[in-house]
Order: structure tokens, then C-alpha cells, then sequence
């Protein structure tokens, strides 16, 4: 919560908050936490990949002597996310902010003869492994972490990741193939936008859940991030985007400390496209 005495160049602080982040070994992932260390806080990283999760807290906390750990963490297992959030209520006596930001990214291309990101071929196994990721393990970790956080005093924050294809449908058009028959066309596959779209659902019933107890959820939608794709592929989907581009990997870090800090105390069920002005057309 904001304290009206507290000076105005402090409101983004973080300082002694300690910050789950799930999914950090990932490409944002690691943004979100290196963020967190950079305006004070601590931040705890989660991912089922070990051996980078060690390189990014010993990076982490030789650049800003955060304290930052690390755990390795399937969070799909509900057991393993209840043992995990009983250790660090444990360990720091509280847990004052959750990103929810692990989710699968299905590839959109194949080699067979019918393409299997396809609605009509895509793969049951496959919905449910993605929905498991993305939605079912947002889900417990509100339930465990969030729950944490609506035991502190002073409540906290929950950012939830969706996407700007949680506001607006993929445009297919941008994967085209020319010499592929119909059956062989790539697609964006169909759980990236229902998980996505589910985040945001998730994150208004998180809004008022906890609301009484200072627990702010809010969520992010971000663009497609520039990293290594086809050049041909960035030139359609950046005539798109009005700012005419996609997005660097850092540039979501001042929306999610502003979601995070006091500097938005009073925001709470936002959902905030970040992605040039995509949707706005």
C-alpha cells in the first residue's frame, strides 16, 4: 500500500519484497527476475530446468546482491508447489509477490504430412499438457503462493502473463507457406490463445478474491518478442503492429515493477496490453 509520507522516488522499490517467478529460465522469465533484483527485491525462480536457474541466481546476486534462490519446481505437481511454498513461508516468513509466467509455447511448424498445430490434427496429449502448464499451474500457484501472500499485513501482488493473443485472435495469414497444401499449413496452435484468454479470467476472479486483505492481481499482456525469427516473418507481423515492430526482451520490465511496487497500489483486476498497439487496431 502506498504511504503518503513515503518519498515519490521510492514508490518503485521492491526492497525486502521476495518474488516468485515461475518459468525463469525462460526468455522473459529471466527478465521478470533480473528486474526484481534490480529495484531491491528478492527474487525466488522456479522452473523445472536446474542448471540455468543456478546460472541466472548466481548472476542475479553477484550484479545486485539480491539474495536471490532458486528451486527447481514442476508446476504441474501440486505437491511439489505445496512443499515449495511451506519452505519459503519457512525460510522468509512471508512471500510478498507471484508472476505467474511459465507457460508452454507450442511450435506452429511440422514435418508431416498434416501439420499437427492444426485445430482439426492438433493432439488431445498435447491440449493437455499445454493447459496444464499455462492455466492448471497458474491456478495452484495462486492457490499456494497467492494464499502466502494474503497472510502479510500489507497484502501484495500477483502479475499474471497473458499475451496480446489473450485479447485478439492469432492472425494465421503470418505462418503461410506458399507450396503447402491446406493440411500442411502452419497455425499458431489453439491452447496458446484459450490459455492466454484464461489468464485473463483468472486474473479478475484473483482481483477480488483476496481484495480485502491488500492481494492486488493484475495482468500483462505482452507482444511477440524479436528474437532470432525469420526476417520474412518479422517484416508481416511488425506491418501489424503500429509501432511498426516487435517488442525487446526488456521491455516489460517497468510494467511488471510498476504492477509489482507501491507505485500501483491502487491497481487491481488491469489487464494491460504491451504490444505496440497491436489490438488497438
Amino acid at each position: 500500500m502506498f504511504d503518503m509520507e513515503q518519498r515519490l522516488t521510492d514508490i518503485f522499490s521492491l526492497n525486502d519484497k521476495h518474488i516468485v517467478v515461475t518459468g525463469a529460465s525462460g526468455l522473459l522469465g529471466q527478465k521478470h527476475a533480473e528486474a526484481v533484483a534490480a529495484f531491491g527485491g528478492v527474487p525466488i525462480l522456479l522452473d523445472i530446468e536446474i542448471t540455468s536457474l543456478n546460472l541466472l541466481s548466481e548472476d542475479l546476486n553477484k550484479k545486485y546482491s539480491c539474495n536471490s534462490v532458486y528451486y527447481k519446481v514442476d508446476i504441474t505437481n501440486e505437491s511439489q508447489i505445496k512443499e515449495n511454498s511451506e519452505l519459503l513461508f519457512k525460510k522468509f516468513g512471508k512471500i510478498d509477490g507471484l508472476i505467474n509466467n511459465a507457460a508452454n509455447n507450442p511450435k506452429v511448424e511440422s514435418k508431416s504430412n498434416d501439420n499437427f498445430s492444426r485445430l482439426e490434427n492438433f493432439p488431445l496429449d498435447l491440449w493437455n499438457k499445454d493447459i496444464a502448464v499455462g492455466l492448471t499451474g497458474a491456478f495452484l500457484c495462486a492457490k499456494y503462493y497467492g494464499f502466502s501472500i494474503s497472510k502479510n499485513p500489507n497484502g501484495g501482488s500477483i502479475v499474471n502473463i497473458s499475451s496480446d493473443l489473450g485479447l485478439i485472435a492469432p492472425d494465421q495469414n503470418l505462418y503461410y507457406k506458399p507450396g503447402l497444401s491446406e493440411s500442411q499449413q502452419p497455425v499458431k496452435p489453439v491452447t496458446y490463445s484459450i490459455i492466454k484468454t484464461g489468464i485473463i479470467g483468472l486474473t479478475r476472479y484473483l482481483s477480488t478474491y483476496w481484495a480485502d486483505k491488500n492481494v492486488r492481481c493484475n495482468a500483462i499482456c505482452p507482444g511477440g518478442v524479436e528474437n532470432g525469427q525469420p526476417e520474412e516473418f518479422l517484416k508481416a507481423v511488425s506491418s501489424k503492429i503500429p509501432m511498426g515492430r516487435l517488442a525487446y526482451p526488456n521491455e516489460y520490465q517497468g510494467v511488471l515493477i510498476w504492477m509489482l511496487s507501491d507505485a500501483s497500489s491502487y491497481l487491481n483486476g488491469s489487464i494491460v496490453p504491451v504490444e505496440g498497439g497491436r489490438s488497438a487496431w
